[in-house]
């Protein structure tokens, strides 16, 4: 009877600390996307090697982590961490160079999935290593051209035309701008002579500019809060531009009124 007694609180003890562990499990319950993260950059450092004389070396370039994501909420809770600021491949670049090795052409990869597999050593994340050629990135495609011409038609500039292909352009009197203590605030592309008086002087120094919007291929006229004011003559109808708005967008074959100085748009 004593030994049956030993057994059965042996059998007890047993079951009480498989009852504990099992608690403690279901109180943490699987790695969160922090805790997955971490995992990652220690796999990763776990395969750097000793090369001699105190260097290392990582003889892989190309990562693959696999992450388990059994739902979209699960996937976008490590999305958040995983394909944020810094980026997976950015920690894993500073982890290998504080291991003491020069990342060189490095690819990482993750990969959800609904589910783990039985190679896996952790249920919710497995990272595969691999060694061969990483294709170079394509080439982003050339901007397709785009030009303006601005011809003056009322008032004296610097020249009589101007054909621009610049991104902004500025509208005004004189070529530079500049503040009661002489400091450069602004360049202008279009520039009316300052001094000449007449319709010259309805033109301000900072009076308007043209932005072109590379996403629709327009370009749009916007006041720089001038003192005489920006309009646009179209088909003999006249398009306000307040300060401040969007702006407006132009045609070929509009007039660009600044004060009472004329430009005629032709879009190539």
């Amino acid at each position: 009877m004593h030994i049956l007694d030993k057994a059965r609180r042996l059998e007890s003890k047993l079951a009480n600390t498989i009852d504990r562990a099992a608690q403690q499990w279901s109180k943490s319950g699987p790695r969160g996307p922090l805790e997955v993260l971490h995992g990652i950059l220690e796999a990763v450092e776990a395969r750097v090697e000793p090369a001699g004389r105190g260097t290392h070396v990582f003889p892989f370039n190309k990562i693959t982590a696999s992450v388990v994501a059994d739902s979209r909420d699960a996937r976008t809770r490590f999305s958040g961490v995983l394909d944020g600021s810094p980026t997976l491949h950015e920690r894993i670049s500073t982890r290998l160079r504080d291991a003491g090795c020069e990342p060189q052409s490095l690819q990482v990869r993750i990969i959800y999935v609904t589910q783990s597999e039985s190679s896996w050593d952790t249920p919710e994340f497995h990272v595969d290593f691999d060694r061969g050629t990483i294709a170079e990135p394509p080439s982003p495609e050339p901007r397709p051209a785009h030009e303006i011409e601005l011809t003056i038609a009322s008032g004296s500039a610097d020249r009589p035309a101007y054909t621009l292909t610049l991104d902004r352009i500025n509208l005004g009197r004189c070529a530079d701008v500049r503040d009661s203590r002489n400091r450069l605030i602004r360049t202008n592309d279009v520039v009316f002579t300052d001094g000449s008086g007449g319709v010259n002087d309805t033109v301000s120094r900072r009076h308007a500019h043209i932005d072109y919007d590379e996403s629709t291929g327009d370009y749009r006229l916007f006041d720089d809060r001038s003192a005489h004011g920006t309009t646009i003559v179209r088909n003999g109808k006249t398009i306000n531009v307040p300060a401040g708005s969007r702006g407006a967008r132009l045609q070929s074959g509009d007039e660009v009124v600044l004060g009472e100085a004329r430009l005629c748009v032709r879009i190539c």
